[in-house]
């Protein structure tokens, strides 16, 4: 009997005890942004990924599916218009009730500008110093009327209202994760937004935010020592998507393929670039899964320059939290080993 009572007693408990407060319906653009999210939501809920496996934000076209998510959808994190220009006109058409969050106008976000012809030659001894890149410095955002509605640097810009996206972005290089200090200022906001959203869940938010944190800490502390040894070696890039990770790193980008991967570069784009591979002597060329691999082995022909592969959008990787980190430390890893091996 008094085994049964207490059966009844403990059920009972457990029936009141109240349950944990579901999270809120979150969306998130593109991969690496996903994975801080994913990072600050552990424990509270699963967010939405739009541009999933191997597609890029560059030549993504929306699914039924992407527009469905995003009706329901009470937050939504992009890094902006430069990039997802696909997002532009289905965010303005979301109703008033979502939160759309652009991140790359968080606060702390260092921000570079867009290097124009494919940033294709040789850096300067002053360009590797803590100044940054000269003309190709620091870019601070301005608020405007406009921005820029496409992600080639070329295409017009066009007005917009609504929403927290109202920036110029024409000149300004939106591959901001690619540096471990603006994911840190993106992880902040997304906190931030967060706790705002779902009160109830903000303790999670913050002490999961604290535990990233210390992640990209570890992060930035191991890229330094695993890229200083071939820091000084110079190689091209299929296109010009790491001029972040090159700025808090040193690493020595020589230019790249194609100002971007929207526009493949022709035969007379390929034969400056084979010339130039020559003349700085660029040790190694990165393609990216993405996008035509072909075009890697056309401009390394006859020069003795190696191959390797760069995943700056991870489109090789599962989506989750610990995408992020394996995406940069890919990157490192794969700039080391390459780098490395060339004479």
């Amino acid at each position: 009997m008094k085994s049964t009572s207490a059966l009844l007693f403990a059920s009972t408990m457990l029936l009141a005890a109240p349950a944990a407060a579901a999270g809120p319906n979150v969306v998130v653009s593109i991969k690496p942004i996903h994975s801080l999210v994913a990072s600050i939501m552990q424990g509270v809920g699963e967010p939405s990924l739009i541009v999933e496996g191997a597609a890029s934000p560059h030549t993504y076209n929306m699914k039924p599916s992407n527009a469905s998510a995003l009706q329901a959808a009470k937050v939504v994190f992009w890094v902006g218009p430069g990039l997802e220009a696909f997002l532009d006109k289905p965010l303005d058409a979301l109703s008033d009730g979502a939160k759309v969050v652009e991140l790359s106008e968080a606060p702390g976000i260092e921000k570079l500008k867009f290097r124009e012809g494919g940033a294709f030659e040789a850096h300067d001894d002053e360009d590797h110093g803590d100044e940054g890149h000269g003309e190709e410095g620091h870019k601070h955002a301005e608020s405007e009327a406009e921005h820029d509605h496409a992600a080639a640097p070329e295409a017009a810009a066009a007005a917009d209202e609504g929403h927290d996206h109202d920036h110029g972005h024409g000149d300004t290089d939106m591959h901001m994760w690619l540096d471990p200090v603006n994911a840190k200022a993106m992880a902040v906001e997304i906190e931030k937004t967060l706790a705002e959203a779902d009160p109830d869940n903000a303790d999670a938010y913050r002490a999961n935010l604290e535990a990233l944190n210390k992640r990209l800490d570890a992060l930035d502390a191991k890229l330094t020592e695993t890229v200083a040894p071939v820091k000084d070696k110079p190689f091209v890039v299929f296109h010009d998507a790491y001029q972040y990770f090159e700025h808090r790193y040193k690493v020595r980008v020589a230019g790249s393929i194609t100002v971007s991967p929207e526009v493949l570069p022709g035969a007379e784009r390929l034969s400056e670039i084979h010339a130039k591979i020559r003349e700085l002597g660029a040790t190694c060329v990165f393609a990216e899964p993405q996008f035509e691999p072909k075009l890697i082995n056309v401009v390394i022909e006859g020069t003795p320059a190696k191959s390797g592969t760069l995943d700056p959008e991870a489109g090789t990787l599962d989506a989750g939290p610990d995408l992020y980190f394996q995406m940069m430390e890919g990157i490192g890893t794969s700039l080391k080993t390459c780098l490395a091996s060339a004479s």
